[in-house]
């Protein structure tokens, strides 16, 4: 019987979510029509733990609220109910691509003795990599925690702190560190016009409103051009021309694309995935690509929820042949204009839709916990249980 492989390179929100769907609804459909190919799932992960980076603002100020064993879960589990014939999880990063042998090189996580995978469908899921660990995993999970465990002892004795970022997680970040230590002197830089740019101005103006009601300063238009450690300080030369030195200082700047390892011919001028805006098909055949990475998406978890089931409709359509009717297309619709942000754990700010929305409404969704809840849901596939 002939196998098709389906490599999924990444394993956040949307690898993971992506093998589930696959396994759960186009792979059966697509044995049932022809019962003469079997289809394997491998999926790629840097770390073998689901980091959940939602809630990094809370856990990075905390060790309490939200602690660090909650903020990560293991991959494996969410998939040992899958037989081996159809699933498998390797832990390694991708260094290279062979375009026309359809093989990506794979560095395993404990060991430098690159191994080769070959794919007839790949997915790239792959993501940003943040100048910080705080934000998202730098290869192990363990450089994450390190992270965490860094800020737990130096913030509560700290006098100044500085944010760089003036996104979700600064805004969020600030709004954390303001509640728990509201005698220390802390900054945060928008880098922009305002807080949460993406957002309508009145919501990036309320932030900062009820960010000054918790004692935190915001500086607009400046960025940190450098850091430098001296002794116990921090020295920041900013793009104002200022210099700051602080005893905390958190860059929440955002990240780059992990693209290095694919053809140039497959990317952007700013390095990401060339991506279809409605079916999310990649720059060449069978290549697709979903979340931070891919083209289409301006960053965030909502992006790949919506786009996670016209992906798959994609790849059954593409594998289904013309022998039979084709399956619908379905389409990507992007949440434009929306963003939920907690600013301390009693409400917080938020657009759906271009609408601004109520600080209870931002308590009620995310600012009491942060969703960490979803986390073992998001493991298991919970929200693709159905096609």
């Amino acid at each position: 019987m002939a196998v098709h492989n389906i490599l999924i390179i990444g394993a956040n929100f949307g690898g993971i979510g992506a093998a589930h769907y696959l396994l759960r609804h186009t792979i059966p459909t697509l044995e049932a029509r022809d019962q003469s190919t079997t289809y394997k799932v491998t999926l790629i992960s840097p770390s073998s733990q689901f980091f959940w980076k939602i809630g990094a603002p809370r856990t990075l100020a905390s060790p309490d609220l939200l602690p660090i064993s909650k903020a990560f879960a293991s991959i494996e589990d969410g998939f040992k109910d899958y037989p081996s014939d159809h699933f498998e999880l390797v832990l390694g990063s991708a260094t290279h691509l062979d375009e026309s042998r359809k093989i990506v090189t794979i560095e395993p996580l404990t060991s430098t003795a690159s191994v080769s995978y070959p794919y007839s469908t790949l997915i790239i899921a792959t993501g940003t990599t943040s100048t910080s660990p705080l934000w998202t995993l730098h290869g192990s999970h363990e450089k994450s925690i390190e992270a965490f465990q860094e800020l737990h002892k130096s913030l509560p004795d700290a006098s100044s702190i500085l944010i760089a970022g003036g996104g979700p997680a600064g805004t969020e970040t600030a709004g954390e560190i303001g509640t728990l230590y509201p005698k220390a002197n802390i900054t945060i830089l928008s880098g922009t016009k305002s807080l949460l740019p993406r957002l309508p101005h009145a919501v990036g103006a309320a932030a900062q409103s009820k960010l000054a009601a918790l004692g935190v300063k915001t500086r607009h238009d400046v960025k940190v051009n450098s850091e430098t450690r001296k002794g116990s300080k921090t020295v920041l030369e900013l793009s104002d021309g200022t210099t700051e030195s602080v005893d905390v200082y958190i860059d929440a700047t955002g990240g780059r694309p992990n693209s290095s390892f694919l053809p140039k011919s497959w990317l952007n001028d700013r390095g990401y995935v060339i991506t279809d805006p409605k079916t999310l098909r990649g720059p060449t055949e069978g290549v697709y690509a979903i979340g931070d990475v891919a083209s289409y998406s301006a960053g965030g978890v909502m992006d790949v929820l919506y786009g996670m089931r016209p992906l798959c409709s994609s790849i059954l359509i593409d594998l289904s042949g013309t022998s039979r009717t084709p399956p619908k297309q379905l389409q990507y619709k992007p949440m434009k204009d929306t963003q939920i942000v907690p600013i301390g754990p009693k409400g917080g700010v938020g657009s759906i839709m271009g609408w601004k929305i109520p600080s209870l409404m931002v308590w009620a969704v995310k600012s009491r916990t942060f969703m960490v809840e979803k986390v073992p849901g998001v493991i298991t596939g919970k929200d693709y249980m159905k096609a």
